[in-house]
């Protein structure tokens, strides 16, 4: 059975992201989705919160497995058999930075693939910091990430619950309904 890592911090998780699972899974057999818990990022969401936002958004997948870690994720794939690592592609200034982690994977881990896809057209504007800076305002994230992350993040915002290192430190919420 050839499975797949996709790494990542999913704060949160966007239908980008979603995207790019699914169509994993049209060349993989299993899809491991591996939320990392070690990030140099300031994450608006807990360890546990993202990865359990994850499990909920991905649960009508089938093939597709969600697991925290911590740690080089390589590692984390050796130790799982993981053949190959997904990495999504939106533009031309994503690539640099994911060759060069390709290239430090490979170094580490011959045996591990590493696979770039494309994202889909719809998706090339969408990253989670975007999403977070619309969500923080008020304004209307349905559509680009699944139903319980848009849940959770106007819930986040409307409670005050505001992290250092999220992009807007003092939100306003325009209307935003939580329900």
């Amino acid at each position: 059975m050839k499975t797949a890592l996709y790494p990542g911090t999913f704060d949160p998780m966007t239908n980008g992201h979603v995207s790019l699972i699914r169509r994993g899974r049209d060349v993989f057999d299993q899809v491991i989705v591996a939320v990392a818990d070690n990030t140099p990022k300031f994450p608006l969401f807990s360890h546990e919160e993202r990865v359990e936002m994850a499990r909920e958004a991905l649960s009508h997948l089938e093939r597709v497995t969600v697991e925290p870690f911590s740690g080089l994720a390589v590692e984390f794939a050796a130790k799982h058999g993981v053949c190959a690592m997904l990495r999504g592609l939106r533009a031309a200034s994503d690539f640099e930075y994911e060759f060069q982690l390709a290239l430090m994977n490979r170094r580490l881990q011959r045996k591990i693939q590493t696979v770039f896809i494309m994202t889909d057209y719809q998706w090339l504007f969408i990253s989670s910091t975007m999403v977070k800076a619309a969500a923080s305002h008020g304004a209307d994230i349905g559509g680009l990430v699944p139903e319980n992350v848009r849940f959770c993040l106007g819930k986040k915002y409307a409670d005050g619950e505001v992290r250092q290192g999220t992009p807007c430190l003092a939100p306003t919420y325009g209307g935003f309904k939580v329900t």
